[in-house]
């Protein structure tokens, strides 16, 4: 069975959660092909891509949103179309995407089945938790971004069949649990400067910023920051006392499975991580709207408490694509 693997390339979660679906794949002896699009990921993925694209990214902002202008510019609808068609849906047996527009495009013009296997499946699911605020629009984007004819979606709970459990990477998994006090922060949608005006009122605390807008290592009295690389930001989590982050899915989902103290900030006008939000504060984890100064108390008040949510993330990769694979046939 020849199948195409279609990966979205904003961001980090997508292409981390990949190296383990990927071995899993080819553990059913399948003619694999990788595609992703985007320019917006910080790491790569230690296989052959037979498809780089720039596809349809959101760019992140500094001041805790997306940076719509940007995101605008980036776009090229010519060159997005010229992408779309370039890509021979037609040429394989099945398609898996997570959330990739150009392959799902695709698939969608030229009339061609393609399954979802994504955290956004389920976040669309109505059995899943939503804000109470209604965003009309950002539901319609996250709905109309990647279409698919068929759906299965990772979450914080398996809140309907096929929703499953988040799939927590290896080297999560393997990583030496401890607590050595720092606080680790992931927030790229803020500045630096940002992240530093509102960590820097709170003292006597070692924040580990990692950092999107940066390249180089720096540090202010009692906070560091350094750019994204998998080794450090795993063993910074892994060794931390908590984790501050957006409300995206995978740093959160990590951070409920290494048992840490979390505290999220969701982006400005994004569906998703609204609805992420919505469910994190369902399951006990205190969410704050902006690093603005109303909410310092709140911070220092998680720093200072031990509210640490339990969960049981099981390792079942291999059997949901084997699943998935079956099913899809």
């Amino acid at each position: 069975m020849k199948v195409l693997y279609a990966i979205q390339g904003t961001g980090n979660g997508h292409l981390s959660r990949s190296k383990d679906v990927i071995p899993a794949l080819l553990n059913n002896n399948i003619d694999l092909d990788i595609l992703i699009s985007g320019i917006q990921a910080d790491i790569s993925i230690p296989y052959d891509v037979k498809y780089r694209l720039k596809g349809l990214s959101f760019i992140f902002g500094k001041k805790g949103g997306v940076d719509m202008w940007r995101t605008y510019l980036k776009s090229n609808t010519a060159r997005l179309q010229k992408e779309i068609k370039s890509v021979p849906v037609e040429d394989y047996d099945l398609i898996i995407n997570d959330f990739e527009p150009v392959s799902a495009w695709a698939c969608k013009l030229k009339n061609k089945k393609s399954v979802s296997f994504s955290h956004q499946a389920a976040v669309l699911s109505p059995s899943a938790p939503k804000p109470s605020k209604n965003d009309v629009m950002g539901k319609f984007i996250l709905k109309k971004y990647a279409p698919t004819t068929t759906q299965y979606g990772l979450h914080f709970k398996p809140y309907e069949n096929n929703i499953y459990t988040p799939i927590i990477r290896k080297d999560i998994r393997e990583a030496n649990v401890k607590n050595k006090g720092h606080y680790t922060v992931y927030l790229p949608a803020y500045s630096d400067d940002k992240v530093l005006k509102m960590l820097s009122k709170i003292k006597g605390v070692e924040w580990q910023v990692f950092s999107k807008h940066n390249t180089k290592a720096s540090f202010a009295k009692n906070i560091s920051i350094q750019p994204i690389t998998n080794n450090a930001f795993v063993s910074s989590m892994a060794s931390s006392a908590g984790i501050l982050c957006g409300a995206g899915f995978e740093a959160p989902a990590e951070a409920l499975y290494l048992n840490k103290k979390l505290l999220v900030v969701p982006m400005k006008s994004q569906f998703e991580q609204q609805c992420n939000a919505a469910a994190l504060k369902e399951m006990g984890v205190p969410v704050i709207k902006s690093l603005k100064k109303k909410h310092l108390e709140k911070m220092k008040n998680w720093i200072e408490g031990n509210n640490r949510i339990s969960v049981d993330y099981p390792n079942q990769t291999q059997q949901i694509v084997n699943q998935l694979l079956e099913e899809s046939v």
